[in-house]
């Protein structure tokens, strides 16, 4: 089995960041985006979908978080796509209950070429003490937008910011380890068009 790995680089005027990740690691991390609260999820989603992640990042961060968070989205969605190549033999579905204390979360993945995000959390949903919920919301819709994903993630109770975002990053991670993972029964493209 080929390596599935990806190295990406993005230079612009509001961040610099360099990615680079193994499909088949064992969840290792070495994280630097500048906001402690954003490495912290980024170290969960690492861990809990065995992605082996290395990611700094140069963020206006002064401006706000906004910057740095989206863009690194934008990178490690293209790296998934990138190092899933034609997607051939692998699962394609994913999906996974991840409970975070009083917080409960679904997340379902389909690695269909046709971005899509849906988002459903309680309303008013709260942020962490350090880090805007509408962040988690740009985050998500970066990462399915450039890995071309249907990414539905609901919330389906939860109080606590910290939690929520928490168990969104989580239970998005044991969905992707599973979309991604090799099928030992499958021997071409998951899909009837013959090309994801």
């Amino acid at each position: 089995m080929s390596q599935r790995t990806a190295s990406q680089k993005r230079d612009t005027a509001e961040t610099k960041i360099n990615l680079t990740l193994n499909l088949d690691g064992e969840g290792n991390s070495n994280i630097h985006t500048g906001i402690p609260f954003f490495d912290h999820m980024l170290t969960l989603f690492s861990r809990h979908s065995l992605i082996d992640l290395d990611i700094n990042v140069d963020g206006d961060t002064e401006v706000d978080f906004h910057h740095t968070v989206e863009d690194t989205g934008i990178v490690l969605g293209e790296s998934i796509k990138e190092a899933l190549g034609d997607k051939s033999g692998i699962r394609r579905y994913g999906h996974a209950y991840v409970p975070m204390d009083e917080t409960l979360c679904r997340t379902v993945i389909d690695l269909s070429n046709r971005p899509q995000l849906e988002l459903r959390t309680p309303s008013p949903t709260p942020d962490a003490q350090n880090f805007p919920f509408t962040l988690v919301e740009e985050f998500a819709r970066a990462l399915a937008s450039n890995l071309r994903c249907n990414l539905h993630i609901e919330v389906l109770y939860g109080r606590d910011g910290h939690h929520i975002a928490e168990a969104i990053f989580k239970s998005t991670a044991v969905a992707m380890r599973l979309a991604c993972e090799n099928d030992p029964r499958r021997t071409g493209i998951p899909s009837t068009k013959e090309v994801l």
